[in-house]
C-alpha cells in the first residue's frame, strides 16, 4: 500500500522545508521576504529573549535536551514566536506539524492526530505549532484538548493576544505560557547588521551603505518588530541603484520613502487596546500630561473610537479629581459631548484639552471612598429604619406616630446650619466621607470642620419638611 501525505502534512511544509535547508546548506528561496530568509535556524543565532532561551534558562535546556512540554507563546508581532517554533523544529527528534489558526479547521486538527497516532506507532513524537492560535473557537480548542492532555500532541501555540483571554482554561492550563517581549533596540539593530553583511541569505551581495540616522529612524520605526526592520530595509534597499563602484547608499529619506507611514500596532479589542487606555488614565491621574497627550495620541492615531476616551475621561473626572475640582465633571462631560458633535480630526482639541486639564488638576477620591463605605455599611446593617424626626408627616396618623416631630429646618438656624441627627440610630456617628485637603477640597474640609466646631444653635425647632 502506498503511504499518500495528507492536507495537514503539506501545512508541515514550512517546517520541514527548514530542517531540510540546515541539512543541505540551502537558503530560502530568493524570492521571500528579507525577514523569512534571515530568520535564525539555531538557538545560537536568535536574538531576544534572553528570559527564555538564554543560557541555562529552562526552555533553552528543554528544547537542547528534547523534552518539551506543551506550551503558548505570547508577544507581539515580530519577536520571535514563529522563529522560536522554526528553531525547536531543527532541534527536536519529535516530527513538526504546522496549522494556521486563520484557515486550520477541526477536521485539520482531526487529522493531525491521526498522523501523530501513525508517527507513535513508529516510536515518534509529534509537535503541532498553531499560528494565531488566539483565532480557535471553542470548538477547534476542544478539539486539541484530549489529544493534548493524553500526550498525543505537544502544543506550540503562538499568539499576540493574551492568552488568559483568548485560550480556553482547561488547554490553558495543560500549557505553559511563555511571555515574549520587544526587541530592545540593539537587537533590532544587530538584525539589520546582521541582514547587511550576509551573503547568503541577506544583502551582502548588494553592498549597502546604511548612514548611521538612516539606520537610527529604521530601528526606532520597528519598535522591537524585527519583521519590520528587515523588510524596510529590503525595500529601501532594492530602491536605489548602485553607484559606479557598485555601492547601494541607502540615506534617510530613502527610508523614509520606503515605509511612508507606519501602520501602529494596535486591536481594538485586544491588549493593546486595553493597555494604552490604562496607561492613559494613570497618566492622568498622576498628574502627567506629557504622558497622557502622548497615550491619547498613540489611541487616535490608531484609530481608537474617540467617544470610548471621551467617556473613560468623564469617569476620570468624578473618581480621581472629584471634588479637587469640581469642574472637572462639567468639563469632560462637555468633551464627550463636543466629540460626539463634531467628530474627529477636530474633536482631538477637545480630547486634548480635557486630557491636560484632568492631568494638571488636584486630585481627590474622596467621592467613591464616601460611596464605598456607605455601601459596606448599607450591605452589614441591611434596612435600618428612617429617624421619625426625617420622616415626612403626610396624614394625620403619621403624625400622631410622631413623623417629622423634632425635626429642625436649617434655614432658620444662623448660617443655615444645624445640629442634629441625619443617620440611622445605628450609624449616628459614623463617617463616610473624608474630604481632601487638596485643591477646592480644602475649603470643603474647612467648612465641614467650621460646622462641626460650631454645634447646636438656638431657634425655632420646626420647620417645613
Amino acid at each position: 500500500m502506498t503511504y499518500e501525505p495528507t492536507s495537514i502534512e503539506a501545512q508541515a511544509n514550512l517546517f520541514e522545508d527548514a530542517q531540510a535547508r540546515e541539512g543541505d546548506g540551502r537558503a530560502a528561496p530568493p524570492t521571500a521576504p528579507l525577514a523569512t530568509r534571515m530568520r535564525p535556524r539555531t538557538l545560537h543565532e536568535f536574538v531576544g529573549q534572553e528570559h527564555l532561551v538564554g543560557p541555562g534558562r529552562a526552555l533553552r535546556r528543554a528544547i537542547e535536551e528534547d523534552r518539551l512540554a506543551s506550551m503558548v507563546l505570547w508577544g507581539p508581532p515580530g519577536s520571535g514566536k514563529t522563529t522560536l517554533a522554526e528553531v525547536i523544529s531543527r532541534q527536536t527528534r519529535a516530527h513538526m506539524i504546522a496549522v494556521s489558526g486563520v484557515s486550520a479547521g477541526v477536521a485539520d486538527l482531526r487529522r493531525a492526530a491521526e498522523e501523530a497516532r501513525r508517527l507513535q506507532a513508529r516510536g515518534q513524537r509529534t509537535i503541532l505549532f498553531i499560528d494565531e492560535i488566539h483565532r480557535f473557537n471553542k470548538a477547534q480548542q476542544d478539539a486539541v484538548l484530549p489529544h493534548v492532555e493524553s500526550g498525543l500532541l505537544t502544543l506550540i501555540g503562538a499568539t499576540t493576544e493574551n492568552p488568559s483571554f483568548e485560550v480556553n482554561s482547561a488547554l490553558l492550563s495543560r500549557s505553559r505560557v511563555y511571555r515574549l517581549e520587544p526587541l530592545h533596540d540593539e537587537q533590532v539593530r544587530a538584525l539589520v547588521e546582521r541582514a547587511i553583511g550576509d551573503v547568503e541569505r541577506g544583502l551582502g551581495t548588494f553592498h549597502v551603505k546604511l548612514d548611521d540616522d538612516a539606520l537610527a529612524y529604521l530601528v526606532g520605526l520597528a519598535g522591537g518588530d524585527a519583521r519590520i526592520a528587515l523588510n524596510t530595509l529590503e525595500l529601501a534597499t532594492l530602491a536605489m541603484p548602485p553607484d559606479d563602484a557598485g555601492l547601494r547608499h541607502v540615506v534617510l529619506a530613502t527610508v523614509e520613502d520606503a515605509i511612508q507611514r507606519r501602520a501602529l500596532l494596535y486591536d481594538r479589542a485586544g491588549d493593546q487596546h486595553y493597555d494604552l487606555i490604562s496607561a492613559f488614565i494613570k497618566s492622568i491621574r498622576g498628574s502627567d500630561p506629557d504622558a497622557a497627550v502622548y497615550w491619547l495620541a498613540r489611541m487616535l492615531e490608531a484609530g481608537e473610537d474617540p467617544l470610548f476616551i471621551a467617556r473613560r475621561l468623564v469617569i476620570l473626572a468624578s473618581e480621581d479629581v472629584g471634588l479637587a475640582d469640581p469642574m472637572a465633571l462639567p468639563l469632560a462631560v462637555a468633551t464627550q459631548q463636543a466629540t460626539h458633535f463634531v467628530g474627529l480630526p477636530e474633536a482631538l482639541y477637545a480630547l486634548s484639552e480635557a486630557a491636560l486639564y484632568l492631568a494638571c488638576a488636584p486630585k481627590s477620591n474622596s467621592s467613591g471612598s464616601a460611596y464605598f463605605a456607605a455601601r459596606e455599611a448599607v450591605q452589614r446593617a441591611g434596612d435600618l429604619p428612617v429617624p421619625l424626626h426625617l420622616r415626612n408627616a403626610v396624614t394625620g396618623l403619621m403624625r400622631g406616630m410622631g413623623y417629622g416631630q423634632g425635626y429642625r429646618y436649617a434655614h432658620r438656624y444662623e448660617g443655615h446650619v444645624v445640629e442634629q441627627q441625619h443617620l440611622p440610630d445605628a450609624l449616628a456617628d459614623r463617617r463616610f466621607y473624608e474630604p481632601s485637603a487638596q485643591g477646592q477640597e480644602a475649603r470643603i474640609r474647612e467648612r465641614l470642620e467650621e460646622i462641626q466646631r460650631s454645634g447646636s444653635s438656638e431657634g425655632d425647632a420646626q420647620g417645613p419638611g
